[in-house]
């Protein structure tokens, strides 16, 4: 009796054996059972807590620089169905460039308010006050008043970008504060069309990363964590700023808030210059057909009373002339050159206005009654809208 049992157990165990060792279907069921217990899969070597050196390098960047990025809430009056004024809130972002709480956003965030509050990433809400506005580019400085000391960030230079380096964009797109986006620069010089009042930006940077609304004011990071601009601006689909991000936006160059900056350091005010003039761009058959060069430029129609052009001796229309639908002011200085510059374009005298300050001196070619003449003005300042 006690043979046969030992005999048996025999049996069983090299039948185990055999069915689990051999490459035999119930084999092949029955080992991933012997190893069961999990229903994923680990990586074949692990690499421990590591991460590459670009992940390391937004990583860090991140840690300190969203510690000074903040969020702006405004409140702008507006009309409701019936008329009536409503209040209506408005997100943007920001970024702390001082201990004392001065912070730099865009002109589009603030514009309009009658009321401002400033939320940093403890949650704690500050009312902040405006220092001034430079609608031309786009840019605003805010205070507030904290007690102690601001993490803040360091303002770099825009002079010698290049295409393709990699950029970090911090904001709170659509509310969703302290986002980080990254990208590379896609393209410098960029121009777009600014306010209603059909202003241009100029000399913009154009980026990749990620800015969807909310992300308006906050700042576009270099590889070192140094602000190089402040994101202001999408190009959505169908051409407009409507929408969500499509890979291509705006920044301004952060050099033109340091213009700024200075400008309020030494006189307390940011005043952007004004020459006073209105010009429309002609060339080809319509300048000829006025009596111009074929090549063209910016034909004087308004010159506006105790301006910096009128100061500098730039002379208007005496007439007007239908061409098509439209009058065009004849008679006064077609504007050929721009501190030495032909004129290529319409915007080219916006654009050199950009790069100037009130005060700044201007040298205009003009073309008067057939003879060229240069005209040097001093730009005046617009007044404070604050």
């Amino acid at each position: 009796m006690r043979a046969r049992t030992l005999l048996l157990s025999a049996i069983i165990v090299g039948g185990f054996w055999y069915v689990t060792s051999r490459d035999l279907r119930v084999g092949r069921m029955l080992r991933p059972l012997a190893a069961a217990g999990r229903l994923w899969s680990a990586p074949a070597t692990a690499h421990g807590s590591g991460f590459e050196v670009d992940e390391q390098n937004n990583i860090d960047i991140y840690k300190d620089a969203h510690l000074a990025t903040v969020n702006i809430t405004s409140v702008v009056m507006q009309r409701g169905f019936f008329m009536q004024l409503m209040p209506a809130q408005g997100i943007g972002s920001g970024f702390i460039i001082n201990e004392d709480g001065q912070i730099l956003t865009n002109n589009h965030v603030v514009r309009g308010s009658r009321e401002l509050t400033v939320t940093l990433t403890d949650q704690k809400k500050y009312k902040a006050r405006v220092l001034g506005t430079d609608a031309r580019n786009d840019i605003a400085l805010l205070q507030i008043k904290v007690p102690g000391k601001l993490p803040f960030l360091r303002l770099g230079s825009s002079d010698n970008l290049q295409v393709g380096q990699k950029v970090l964009a911090i904001g709170n797109p659509f509310g969703l504060a302290g986002t980080l986006t990254t990208g590379i620069i896609s393209s410098l010089g960029r121009s777009l069309a600014g306010d209603e009042n059909g202003g241009q930006l100029e000399d913009l940077i154009q980026t990749d990363a990620a800015i969807n609304p909310g992300n308006s004011g906050g700042p576009l990071l270099d590889s070192h964590g140094n602000v190089i601009g402040i994101n202001t601006a999408i190009y959505g689909s169908g051409g407009t700023a409507e929408g969500g991000n499509i890979g291509i936006g705006f920044a301004m160059p952060i050099n033109k808030a340091k213009a700024d900056l200075e400008e309020y350091r030494t006189s307390g005010r940011i005043s952007p210059p004004v020459l006073g003039v209105q010009t429309v761009r002609i060339e080809g058959d319509l300048a000829e057909d006025l009596g111009l060069p074929r090549s063209g430029g910016l034909l004087v129609q308004k010159v506006d009373p105790g301006s910096a052009a009128e100061d500098g001796g730039v002379r208007g229309p005496r007439q007007l002339v239908v061409v098509g639908n439209y009058q065009i002011g004849v008679g006064g200085d077609l504007i050929t050159g721009v501190d030495g510059s032909p004129v290529t374009g319409p915007g080219d005298l916006e654009k050199t206005l950009s790069r100037k300050r009130a005060g700044d001196k201007l040298v205009l070619t003009v073309l008067r009654n057939g003879q060229q003449q240069k005209l040097t003005l001093t730009l005046g300042s617009a007044p404070e809208t604050l």
